[in-house]
């Protein structure tokens, strides 16, 4: 349904976006995160039209967005991130007003009005001046006037941007109703935002896609950062020599506190898993292989680990405090690619 490939953006002697390409089928939700500045607005921009690329191609529903874009634009449903609404105008009165620019019939506004109004939750407000609205219903109006002319494809620029955490929960369920009846690409810098709506999650930093996947495959992927946090009561010395030799540990890190002693234990990497957290894209969604939980990036087994590690604190007779898997989250992830998208933009600068 969308087609991006080698997209390229340079504004003056600046590459926002470079070189980037993904697809997203027919009724899947694809989350498109990435830290302010890492040119999810811009790409978005080319997407509907509104930017024309350097180079590269996108089409929608198969019509080039630059090519052909009046018919691309006729297939989206559009809202920015600061939603472009006339305040002066009653609810009911702009989305007349958008319908009419998207050349819907009078009886084809109505109907459509009173579907988006009860969709979105507006029709006890269709008669209210928009700007007498609080921040959340006006953007739910945005989200009714991109839903106006049925579209084949939404795409929400920070939808939540702004809003508290029960218009959030509201603007959530309402992206997720529209699952399957539209083709939906989500921008957002909010992490859990993008974890709880999307399908699939595309990261982009510094204009390039760094990861791509379902969050449950992109957890596999930083999940190869897992380890197990262990505390007892012996000295850094003793547990680091005998966690050492414990099979299927890869290294021990010990941290001495008072009487006790905080040992991080790395597990060894399965053979044939996906190499750890980096900027390189994770599989794309395409090549599914199921959805691990955190455990089973561990190297081995994690209660065998723990089995084992248990067995040595007995026979050493270790008081135990504490034993816990500690698992990489997607947020580590994803505050390591900003630190990337910093340290390349403080280069360029200098």
């Amino acid at each position: 349904m969308i087609h991006v490939q080698n997209l390229v953006k340079w504004y003056g002697p600046t590459r926002a976006v470079n070189d980037i390409s993904f697809d997203v089928p027919q009724g899947q939700i694809v989350g498109f995160l990435g830290p302010n500045g890492a040119g999810k607005s811009t790409t978005l921009r080319m997407l509907t039209g509104y930017l024309p690329p350097t180079s590269g191609l996108a089409t929608i529903a198969g019509f080039d967005s630059l090519k052909e874009s009046d018919k691309a634009r006729r297939q989206i449903g559009y809202l920015p991130e600061s939603t472009p609404l006339y305040l002066e105008m009653r609810v009911e009165e702009f989305l007349h007003f958008r319908g009419k620019l998207m050349d819907m019939s009078r009886p084809d506004r109505v109907k459509a009005i009173d579907y988006v109004s009860d969709r979105c939750g507006l029709s006890q407000i269709r008669s209210r001046v928009i700007g007498q609205l609080s921040k959340g219903n006006r953007q739910r109006v945005g989200i009714a006037q991109a839903l106006l002319h049925d579209p084949q494809v939404l795409i929400l620029d920070e939808p939540t941007s702004g809003l508290d955490p029960v218009q959030i929960g509201a603007v959530r369920q309402l992206i997720g109703e529209l699952k399957g009846k539209h083709t939906i690409l989500l921008s957002s810098h909010i992490l859990p935002e993008i974890e709880k709506t999307a399908d699939r999650v595309i990261i982009i930093a510094a204009g390039e896609i760094k990861a791509d996947g379902s969050p449950a495959e992109l957890r596999q992927k930083v999940g190869q950062g897992a380890s197990v946090l262990v505390q007892v009561k012996a000295s850094s010395e003793a547990v680091n020599k005998a966690f050492s030799g414990v099979e299927g540990v890869e290294s021990v890190d010990v941290q001495t506190q008072g009487d006790w002693t905080k040992a991080i234990i790395k597990p060894t990497p399965a053979p044939g898993s996906p190499a750890p957290a980096s900027g390189s894209p994770a599989p794309a969604s395409g090549s599914r292989q199921g959805s691990p939980s955190a455990s089973s990036a561990l190297g081995v087994h994690d209660d065998e680990l723990r089995e084992r590690l248990g067995q040595t604190i007995l026979t050493n007779g270790w008081a135990l405090r504490e034993m816990r898997n500690e698992t990489a989250s997607l947020e580590q992830f994803f505050i390591q690619i900003t630190a990337d998208q910093s340290q390349v933009t403080s280069e360029a600068v200098a």
